[in-house]
């Protein structure tokens, strides 16, 4: 593939990603917000393509990964939903103590695409929001409402293991077999 076409696959793909963030952000799909959306994808898609490689949205389309989207999607909803009733729970009893702080979680995932979803899907639960990573020591930082017990190892199972074990089907190399 000559530089031309990489440059081009590079910003397909962050083009077709900027546009379906768009579309999910503003949710109305009038012709001027497509529109508008089209035009600010391709800004960034144009500004972004020479910073390097980018996953397409059609790697989603091999019938392990959709899968395995499908039911991460589900698994994340789920834990929200529980999250926000365990809040709501602790905020309504007033015998429940606030054991909030901040925690180091060990991690596994040491990929750009890895650290950023296990942070993105482990904020958008109520329970926790990533505040800092180490991505050389292997090491997230994590404001949780209530603060689990023990080390950093103690703390990845409760809040990002689960989650770096749904991502591990999805960002795979789909032409490795392990």
């Amino acid at each position: 593939m000559n530089v031309r076409n990489s440059w081009r696959a590079r910003a397909g793909a962050t083009f077709c990603w900027a546009f379906l963030v768009w579309v999910l952000l503003t949710w109305t799909l009038t012709a001027e917000q497509l529109l508008i959306g089209a035009a600010l994808a391709a800004l960034v898609a144009v500004a972004l393509a020479p910073l390097g490689n980018a996953p397409g949205p059609w790697l989603l389309l091999s019938p392990a990964r959709l899968a395995g989207a499908a039911w991460l999607l589900a698994v994340t909803a789920g834990r929200i939903v529980m999250s926000n009733l365990r809040l709501a729970r602790r905020i309504w009893s007033l015998r429940r103590p606030l054991s909030s702080g901040m925690v180091i979680a060990a991690t596994r995932e040491h990929r750009a695409a890895g650290l950023t979803a296990v942070g993105l899907m482990t904020s958008v639960v109520v329970d926790s929001q990533l505040v800092d990573l180490d991505a050389r020591r292997g090491q997230l930082q994590y404001h949780a409402v209530a603060a689990p017990a023990g080390g950093p190892d103690e703390t990845a199972r409760v809040i990002n293991a689960p989650a770096e074990r749904l991502l591990r089907p999805l960002l795979r190399d789909p032409g490795r077999r392990t």
